[in-house]
């Protein structure tokens, strides 16, 4: 069985995304963060996206590694992107690329069909998918990269739930610019 991860970056006050899907308020990571973010990518197998999260990171990564100015682990980062199996869940659009396929069905189900497949780690990004994939019970370990900033409001990184989730602490680290690295583990 594979091991599912939901990691995003996040506001002090628990937000993905600001109000109108601004997320200009982390700036460009640290160094150290974006390596962190690496190793993670790299530890994936497979990627699982919501329409948001693709369009956010499909209208970049394929080129990343071409960009003016790319830091050694960006491009990196950019050829594992391209090279890294995705499933992208929506219901409307139409197509995608860059080594991924498009699911347009019953998500949670799809997503407890790829868990159960052996593999390594699947990541899973975008919180309305991940909302899903939470109340399903099905995800394994949490990342939060917590920035220090309020937004007031916008796309909350967690969902409401049925019940509740207890979870083990597994590391905490600290970034340059107050960024706190919290890992958790779902108590099964």
């Amino acid at each position: 069985m594979r091991k599912l991860i939901y990691g995003m970056n996040v506001t002090l006050d628990g937000y993905v995304a600001a109000p109108g899907d601004d997320i200009g308020w982390g700036g460009p990571p640290s160094e150290q963060l974006f390596e962190w973010w690496l190793e993670q990518e790299l530890a994936s197998e497979l990627s699982l996206y919501g329409r948001r999260l693709w369009q956010t990171m499909s209208a970049y990564w394929p080129t990343g590694d071409q960009q003016p100015g790319a830091t050694p682990a960006q491009i990196e980062f950019a050829r594992n992107w391209r090279d890294t199996p995705k499933v992208v869940f929506s219901s409307t659009i139409d197509k995608v690329d860059w080594n991924a396929r498009l699911f347009t069905g019953d998500a949670v189900a799809e997503i407890a069909r790829l868990k159960a497949e052996d593999g390594g780690p699947m990541k899973i990004g975008g919180a309305t998918l991940a909302a899903a994939a939470m109340r399903a019970g099905l995800i394994d370990e949490y990342a939060l990269a917590t920035v220090p900033v309020l937004v007031g409001g916008g796309t909350p990184m967690f969902t409401a739930l049925d019940s509740w989730v207890s979870l083990d602490l597994v590391e905490t680290r600290t970034f340059p610019g107050g960024v706190v690295l919290t890992r958790y583990e779902t108590r099964r």
